[in-house]
């Protein structure tokens, strides 16, 4: 059996900061003139909340973090830090002059540096006896105080992590920006190091925003979560929100794997291949399209809505992934079920929908 991660040290309570709100205010962004990264955002992350900021790949996530770390000039918009603007057209504070904090995605420490001394790194306008001491404090906060004198290489890549997180700490910033800092660690020690970055966020009470393409990690660590797609703002609000009323279908497929079927509205209600569902206030006639969660299937070998034929079984331990035939459906039906729910070389069985985990859209308004 494969030992679990050690326990993290003990480490101090963070030092509390001042926490501040950072508005994106209408921001665009292009690159040389050509199509637009960011177009049109509007986004708070309030004062003390750990906002995290999710999309898939080229949704311009990262450029906004860079806009508001000062990196990168938006092509149009303000962004404000306590309705203070720092970036507009009629000013642009450089990024030493925001008092916030970035904590790279591959970490970015010094390797011919120390480990305190990558920490003291942005505390210039301290003296240097005073930039020790907040770095060792930095240092226990995240735990690693006995490696203040070691080098990057002798970490693992969850305490170089922690590294980068009481570096961007050490100033004490009024908000922490983080480009996905847990993509590089392995899935085991994932959970560990970020349950310490959210406990350490917590105690220092900076307001954060965490980049992520992740929508389950977005759910363990935002107070909200806000949705990109192609430089545009999707959805905002809290993981249940986008989970349970997503605005379109984009967002629905984006936080669980989804069977999606096309139907139209009869009778207050729209029929599929694997049952009838309420089609809410949508008229008759309406093209709409369906989608069903994997996990809203029950199943059963005697009763059911819709006989199904298990094409294959995958064992994923709580439970398994089945692929079945239903008549009606061009493509495999797929399930995702309780280990145990059926016996072993079942084949013909009977499926049953959980309404709670059916979503309709109206076909042209869904964003596939």
């Amino acid at each position: 059996m494969n030992a679990l991660p050690p326990s993290p040290p003990a480490r101090v309570t963070a030092g509390v900061t001042f926490a501040a709100r950072l508005a994106f205010e209408r921001v665009s962004h292009s690159f040389d003139g050509a199509s637009e990264t960011l177009a049109d955002i509007s986004l708070a992350a309030e004062p003390g909340e750990v906002l995290a900021l999710l999309g898939p790949s080229g949704s311009g996530k990262t450029t906004l973090l860079r806009i508001a770390a000062g990196i990168e000039p938006q092509t149009s918009g303000r962004v404000l830090l306590n309705d203070r603007e720092i970036a507009g057209p009629s000013v642009f504070l450089p990024p030493e002059k925001r008092s916030i904090g970035l904590v790279f995605q591959d970490f970015a420490l010094f390797p011919h540096m120390t480990i305190l001394d990558n920490v003291r790194f942005g505390l210039n306008a301290l003296s240097g006896e005073e930039a020790r001491r907040e770095a060792n404090i930095a240092l226990s906060r995240v735990g690693l105080e006995r490696y203040a004198g070691a080098y990057p290489h002798v970490l693992s890549g969850g305490e170089q992590q922690r590294v980068a997180l009481a570096r961007a700490l050490a100033p004490r910033p009024a908000v922490l920006l983080m480009d996905e800092p847990f993509s590089g660690l392995d899935s085991r020690l994932k959970d560990t190091v970020r349950a310490e970055t959210l406990a350490i966020l917590r105690e220092s009470r900076a307001t954060a925003i965490v980049v992520t393409h992740d929508a389950e990690e977005a759910m363990r660590i935002g107070d909200r979560v806000a949705l990109l797609r192609g430089g545009r703002l999707v959805q905002e609000g809290r993981a249940e929100e986008l989970y349970l009323r997503p605005a379109d279908l984009f967002v629905a497929g984006f936080f669980s794997e989804l069977n999606v079927f096309q139907a139209r509205v009869l009778g207050g209600a729209a029929d599929t291949p694997v049952g009838q569902v309420p089609s809410g206030k949508l008229p008759d006639g309406t093209a709409v399209v369906v989608a069903v969660r994997l996990a809203g299937f029950d199943v059963s070998l005697t009763e059911g809505e819709v006989e199904a034929r298990i094409l294959s079984r995958r064992y994923l331990g709580v439970v398994e992934l089945v692929d079945l035939a239903v008549p009606g459906a061009d493509r495999p039906v797929r399930a995702r079920i309780r280990c145990g729910a059926l016996p072993e070389g079942a084949r013909d069985i009977w499926l049953s929908l959980r309404r709670s985990d059916v979503l309709v859209f109206e076909t042209g308004s869904e964003n596939a």
